[in-house]
């Protein structure tokens, strides 16, 4: 069987600033650390953070809880413009061969 070759034709790009919809962190803004296209979710730094306990490594060490970033549906996030400062859609513009992201609500690039 031949396997479908998936696009990435996702919006939002690693390091973009985006912003929260949906959840426990609605309303928060952070930088995407990755993106996965596959299961169209991305990794936002410092939220949606989850509890992860540690086992100790070597006798004597403690165990330790640390937390942890996990995926958000990229449905539930939106683009932050940074110069008009609210959220927003992509739009693309063409300047000769290069295909340029903007933003919807004020025209200018991301």
């Amino acid at each position: 069987m031949k396997e479908k070759k998936e696009k990435n034709n996702l919006k939002i790009k690693k390091g973009d600033e985006v912003i929260i919809l949906i959840g426990k962190d609605r309303g928060k803004k952070g930088k995407v650390i990755k993106v996965l296209p596959k299961e169209n979710k991305l990794i936002v730094e410092g939220l949606n953070l989850v509890k992860k306990h540690n086992r100790p490594k070597k006798q004597g060490e403690k165990g330790e809880t640390i937390s942890v970033p996990r995926p958000i549906n990229i449905s539930n996030v939106s683009l932050f413009c940074s110069s008009c400062g609210k959220k927003t859609r992509v739009g693309y513009r063409l300047e000769g061969d290069k295909k340029l992201r903007i933003c919807k609500k004020c025209q200018q690039l991301i």
